[in-house]
């Protein structure tokens, strides 16, 4: 699949405290692995005024398929037409919505922080940056560069924590989601029922364009 620029991964919504109705939807989609896939899917949103939140793509397990997983401005985007405009891409080849109390959400942040001059200053930030549960990959003289696996909110939380100690620079990978797998959990939406149960296809022939 060709690299396109994703959106942004700004903050995302998390799930609706005190049963608020959800701010976003998490919508998968299991993509053909070929070249100008996600520019299409990327357009399709852009084109329609739906505001994204974040895009993360990567290949599956199988390397016919890539899974792209889209966070959407519920006010925006009403689910139904979503779904439907999705539907029309002839290389998507199965679409899930998850909703975010039914899904196990992750993101993954890198920052630089400054920690330095001076070796107490440099001892503040790495206790602060292992309190929190963070991974430090990189250490240089006066910054160092910290890793976060965790959910959305979780990782708002350590970003106000560490800037006052200064943010050089700072990359989101946006969410990643899958059903929790928790005994009684619903299925997930998608857009035709039997391609849950239908073996996915064989990928030949060239790239075909957008239907509709």
């Amino acid at each position: 699949m060709s690299p396109v620029s994703p959106p942004a991964a700004g903050h995302v919504p998390g799930a609706h405290p005190g049963g608020a109705v959800p701010r976003h939807h998490i919508v998968t989609a299991m993509v053909e692995n070929k070249a100008g896939v996600l520019a299409r899917v990327a357009s399709l949103f852009s084109r329609r005024g739906f505001n994204i939140f974040s895009l993360a793509v990567a290949p599956t397990d199988d390397e016919r398929f890539s899974r792209i997983t889209i966070v959407v401005d519920v006010e925006s985007a009403p689910l139904e037409q979503i779904m439907k405009q999705l539907d029309k891409l002839v290389n998507v080849v199965r679409i899930t919505e998850l909703a975010p109390e039914e899904a196990v959400e992750r993101e993954l942040l890198l920052v630089t922080l400054e920690a330095g001059p001076g070796a107490a200053r440099h001892g503040e930030v790495t206790a602060l940056v292992e309190s929190s549960g963070a991974t430090i990959v990189d250490d240089g003289t006066d910054h160092m560069t910290v890793m976060l696996a965790g959910t959305p909110t979780s990782i708002d939380e350590f970003e106000n924590l560490v800037r006052p100690f200064g943010i050089t620079e700072l990359q989101r990978t946006g969410l990643v989601a899958l059903p929790k797998l928790s005994a009684g959990a619903a299925p997930p939406h998608t857009a035709d029922p039997s391609h849950t149960a239908a073996p996915l296809p064989s990928v030949t022939g060239a790239l075909q364009g957008e239907a509709g």
